[in-house]
C-alpha cells in the first residue's frame, strides 16, 4: 500500500515502510492531532510522538511490542492529553524540552537539548528546537539515508506556514527564523515533513512560500 499521510480520527493507522524505520500515523482527539509511533525495522524497538489524546487507540497501535520512549513536542494540552496513561501502561520514558517538561501532567524523565540525540534501536532522531509556537518546542529529524530525511515538526511547520505564534510579532520573527535557518537552509527539498495536525509536506513544496509566510507575519 501507498502511504499518503491522509489520516481520519477514527480511522485507521497510515503507516509507511523505510527501509531502516517504519512510521505509522494515527489521527486521535477532538482537535485532530497527529500521533507518530516510530519503530526500528532491525529492533522492533518503539518510540510515540506526541500522546495526544485516545489512549487506547494509541495503546492499541503500539500492541505487544516494546515502546521505550513518548516524546512531546511541545507544551499545548492537545498534544499530551494521553500520554499519563500511556507512560504508564507501557513504562515509557518520557522526553521533552526542558523549557515545556514542566507544563507535562507526568515528570519527563530525560529532557533534551537542540542538536542532542534519541536512539531508537539502529536508528537516532537529532531534537531540533524551534522557538516560537512555544519557548519548548522541538521537531525530530531522522536521517533516512536513501530515503532522505523525515521531519516530524510538532506544531512548529505546516503545509502553508509556521505554526500560531498569536499575532505576536517577536515570536512570529523568532519561529520564522529557526524554521528558515535550522530546517530549510539545512535540509533539501524531498525532507518529507509530518505536522502535528493534518496532512503532510515536503519542504520542497513549501519552500516557495518562505517569503510570502515573512511578508503575512504569520
Amino acid at each position: 500500500m501507498t502511504y499518503t499521510g491522509d489520516v481520519q480520527v477514527g480511522g485507521p493507522a497510515d503507516v509507511r515502510e523505510l527501509p531502516a524505520l517504519t512510521v505509522c500515523k494515527l489521527a486521535v482527539g477532538p482537535f485532530d492531532n497527529n500521533a507518530y509511533l516510530l519503530r526500528c525495522a532491525e529492533t522492533g524497538d518503539g518510540l510515540l510522538i506526541d500522546a495526544a489524546a485516545e489512549p487506547d487507540r494509541l495503546l492499541a497501535l503500539i500492541g505487544d511490542q516494546p515502546l521505550g520512549a513518548i516524546v512531546t513536542t511541545h507544551q499545548h494540552g492537545d498534544h499530551w492529553q494521553a500520554l499519563e496513561q500511556v507512560a504508564k501502561v507501557t513504562g515509557a520514558e518520557v522526553i521533552a524540552h526542558p523549557l515545556d517538561a514542566p507544563a507535562l501532567p507526568v515528570p519527563a524523565r530525560r529532557t533534551v537539548e537542540h542538536g542532542e540525540t534519541i536512539p531508537l534501536g539502529r536508528v537516532s532522531l537529532e531534537v531540533i528546537h524551534l522557538r516560537g509556537h512555544t519557548p519548548g518546542s522541538i521537531a525530530l529529524l531522522y536521517d533516512g539515508g536513501e530515503a532522505g530525511p523525515h521531519l516530524f515538526t510538532g506544531d512548529s511547520l505546516f503545509p502553508g506556514g509556521v505554526g500560531n505564534t498569536w499575532k505576536d510579532a517577536e515570536r512570529f520573527n523568532q519561529l520564522y527564523d529557526d524554521v528558515v535557518t535550522r530546517v530549510f537552509d539545512r535540509l533539501p527539498d524531498e525532507t518529507w515533513v509530518y505536522p502535528g495536525h493534518g496532512k503532510d509536506t515536503t519542504l520542497g513544496a513549501e519552500r516557495p512560500s518562505l517569503p510570502e509566510w515573512k511578508a503575512r507575519g504569520w
